[in-house]
């Protein structure tokens, strides 16, 4: 089931497709795909594949073409952080993604729109759906402008758990994270977390699991202490 029409989307990204039939593709999990018997319709995986290697590309070309002082280990580490699932589901979540997409009844019903594995990959396959469309540019502009044009606090998000502990331990400080209470249904549980900072608390934050909280909260910490990535 598909809550929005792709001219809606294709708004958002800045490009009318001359084959819409490549975006509707981009969009289709393999749950919905496999419900219809009839006129059955093709999943996103193999758009993906190819956007993996697009996004791969543009992000290698771009640390490397604006970063001259970064080593090749540390433009490593940094394009796995913005590459990897919660980065690229957190870009997904920003332009609606999970509102666009096609899913089988019951990985809807499951929480399937809002899994940071399926809006990763579906990220990832509007970049490749993209790339067949309108060329390596119009893929590169679509990573540029919903990945790269903030990838200081994607990269800082990613790793901020790590991050903070390592600042910390520098300051002779003992970081803990608790967890508050947890809510929601079954399907979408719902955790808040308190970090604490040598027994004292300093922050709470939810998320739809404990790791996802306390990340928020470790990045939330570091932005009040106004510390940036290495």
């Amino acid at each position: 089931m598909q809550n929005r029409d792709l001219s809606e989307l294709e708004e958002k990204l800045g490009y009318v497709f001359s084959d819409r039939a490549l975006l509707e593709r981009a969009l289709t999990h393999s749950s919905c795909a496999n419900e219809r018997r009839i006129n059955k319709k093709e999943d996103y995986e193999r758009l993906e594949f190819l956007g993996d290697a697009v996004l791969e590309l543009t992000v290698s070309e771009f640390l490397y073409n604006n970063y001259p002082q970064k080593k090749e280990g540390e433009m490593t580490r940094t394009r796995a952080a913005l590459v990897c699932e919660p980065t690229l589901a957190a870009c997904a979540r920003a332009l609606e993604l999970p509102s666009f997409l096609m899913l089988g009844k019951g990985e809807d019903m499951t929480g399937g729109r809002e899994k940071d594995s399926i809006l990763c990959d579906v990220f990832e396959a509007i970049a490749g759906a993209l790339y067949i469309d309108g060329g390596f540019e119009i893929a590169k502009a679509y990573i540029t402008e919903h990945l790269l044009s903030d990838w200081e606090h994607k990269a800082l998000f990613v790793d901020a758990k790590t991050i903070l502990q390592e600042r910390m331990q520098k300051r002779g400080k003992k970081i803990s994270y608790r967890t508050v209470s947890e809510g929601g249904t079954p399907n979408e549980r719902i955790f808040t977390e308190e970090l604490t900072v040598d027994g004292e608390a300093v922050g709470r934050s939810e998320g739809r699991s404990k790791k996802a909280a306390q990340q928020q909260l470790a990045y939330e910490y570091l932005i009040k202490l106004g510390l940036e990535v290495d």
